[in-house]
């Protein structure tokens, strides 16, 4: 397994772990509708982390467009996520416009991983 193989598969099970953590604490407790949102955003990213690092070991895709595709997501899920869960914990937010910037990352990454299905493996 390589190294980009490597990184999206445990940013894949660190999404998915909090995402259920953050539901679990959602359904419990008495915190604001962002929680939600935020479990809600890294519980569907997670197995579109898995399927990025599958496609980039068995398809006939391009490795490094698929590997930018997951890295922008989870770039993007560290932006939005990291700026919700601070703003609900710390009443701070990461940085200003941090979960608009996350967004559209995650946004481009989507992009990508389409145009990745477009583009012969040779790049």
């Amino acid at each position: 397994m390589s190294v980009a193989e490597r990184f999206l598969l445990i940013f894949a099970g660190i999404a998915g772990a909090a995402g259920v953590a953050f539901s679990a604490m959602a359904a419990h407790g008495d915190y604001p509708d962002l929680l939600k949102t935020c479990a809600n955003v890294l519980l569907f990213h997670a197995p579109a982390l898995l399927g990025v690092t599958a496609l980039m070991r068995a398809a006939n895709t391009p490795r490094r467009l698929l590997f930018l595709a997951g890295f922008l997501l989870v770039l993007g899920l560290a932006f939005f996520c990291g700026d919700l869960i601070r703003r609900i914990f710390l009443g701070l937010r990461l940085f200003p416009m941090a979960a608009p910037v996350g967004g559209g990352a995650m946004i481009f990454g989507w992009g990508l991983l389409a145009l990745a299905a477009l583009t012969p493996r040779r790049l």
